[in-house]
């Protein structure tokens, strides 16, 4: 017999074995009674819509309850009363709100949770047409507006340099790396994944580059260092473009590389070459066509370019918590929606590729560099931001390897450019570049 939500198994609160948040003590033992009943049927039902996952739930008068023929691995431990009820009213909000107050705390993995928890969910696909157009109602993305744009930017980038420090890599790169070699170091593989992206370009020395939302400018420093092309770099993060000007001069860089801290819609000139990466996702579905008429108007008459952005499968709202408290403003596209910045334009699509794997190794990397640096990070900001940024990257992973959400490269020209390779043997062949590059791959150290 299954247990419900009157037969009921007592447990004690035990020690978290996954990493995912500090010991719980277990709380004075109350009497099993009908004090918690409602909030147990509400939960049975608020866990049957969200797919039935195999979780257990610990409340806090100590019982557990769960829905399957054994006590399953992973479970919520709830500490107050409080908690289950805003988790019953909005479980997409409040599982994170509450995981970062530390009133709820997750038994097992933390990874493996989410992944269990979203692997059940139902899918868009699946859902009654109801279903689907609500989904896509809520979904329907505002416009960034120059002024929105830099406030979002500013609530995530501008967290503080030092904080990101310590955990990305020597060259602070913040999107998906790429790895040649699965035993790959963070660093190896993120100087790996700026090669190839300058390789998919077929970078030649003296072109001219324009970068929408370059970061702590890494990509423009290894284009203008590795490939000799000259660029100019947009981003309206602060703190990163004094960062990047700051590594600029160190390299000695300036005659090839220029910073501007400003948005990309102000991009002015024609180029050979337009790069983003990374920066899509903070574009919003409402502003695409406009990216298309400034990547147009930016490239010359055989101009070529390539956008890096994570998407996902089907055209789902953002999580309500992940764009509250991590990304606001921020939406990860379909592949369908990104073409929504070229087709308007006449551009030519050349290649896409999906690194969703590569992004998953790159957040097992961030994860467990951001978990040895908790006493620092709590001392730097408080528990509840490190636990909020804890389960940001460990839910990002589990996405990356549930198949939820994908990494892609698109790469474009406009049409009638002739001069293209006609296999991809330029990004594997092992010529005298590639040597070159990966000989100072091997000597990226972590």
């Amino acid at each position: 017999m299954k247990p419900d939500d009157t037969n009921f198994v007592t447990q004690p609160y035990s020690t978290n074995k996954g990493g995912a948040a500090p010991r719980v003590d277990k709380p004075p033992a109350l009497k099993p009674s009908s004090a918690l009943v409602l909030e147990k049927k509400l939960m049975r039902k608020a866990l049957n819509m969200l797919g039935d996952p195999p979780i257990f739930i610990t409340y806090p008068d100590g019982t557990t309850t769960y829905s399957t023929a054994r006590k399953p691995r992973l479970g919520m431990v709830f500490r107050n009363r409080g908690a289950i009820w805003r988790f019953i009213a909005n479980p997409k909000l409040s599982f994170g709100e509450e995981f970062g107050a530390g009133n709820l705390q997750i038994e097992g993995d933390l990874v493996e949770f989410i992944m269990t928890a979203y692997h059940y969910r139902p899918k868009m696909h699946e859902k009654n047409w109801l279903g689907r157009t609500l989904t896509r109602v809520l979904g329907q993305q505002r416009n960034n507006s120059l002024a929105r744009a830099r406030t979002n930017i500013y609530h995530h980038y501008d967290v503080g340099n030092d904080f990101y420090k310590l955990w990305l890599d020597k060259e602070l790169v913040y999107t998906c790396a790429y790895y040649p070699d699965p035993s790959a170091t963070l660093e190896q593989a993120q100087f790996a994944k700026l090669d190839y992206v300058c390789r998919k370009l077929r970078l030649q020395p003296g072109e001219t580059v324009v970068e929408a939302g370059c970061g702590w400018g890494a990509l423009a420093l290894h284009m203008a260092k590795h490939f000799g092309v000259k660029v100019k770099a947009y981003n309206v993060s602060h703190q990163q473009i004094v960062e990047a000007n700051t590594r600029l001069k160190q390299l000695g860089l300036q005659d090839q590389v220029q910073f501007v801290e400003d948005d990309y819609r102000n991009i002015t000139g024609t180029r050979d070459v337009f790069v983003s990466v990374g920066m899509l996702e903070h574009v919003g579905t409402a502003c695409y066509r406009q990216l298309g008429e400034v990547i147009d108007r930016s490239l010359r008459e055989h101009g070529r370019g390539l956008l890096h952005s994570i998407g996902q499968v089907e055209p789902e709202p953002m999580n309500p918590w992940l764009v509250k408290r991590i990304f606001p403003g921020g939406y990860t596209p379909t592949l369908r929606q990104m073409m929504e910045v070229f087709e308007p334009r006449g551009f030519d699509i050349l290649d896409v590729e999906n690194l969703r794997l590569h992004y998953a190794q790159t957040l097992l990397h961030w994860l467990q560099r951001y978990e040895s640096q908790k006493d620092i990070i709590c001392r730097m900001y408080d528990e509840n931001f490190y636990r909020t940024w804890q389960l940001y990257l460990a839910g990002s992973r589990a996405n990356f390897l549930n198949g939820d959400i994908n990494l892609f490269q698109v790469l474009f020209a406009r049409p009638g450019n002739n001069n293209l390779p006609l296999t991809r043997a330029h990004l594997y062949s092992d010529n005298a570049n590639v040597k070159q590059d990966t000989k100072a791959w091997k000597h990226a150290t972590s």
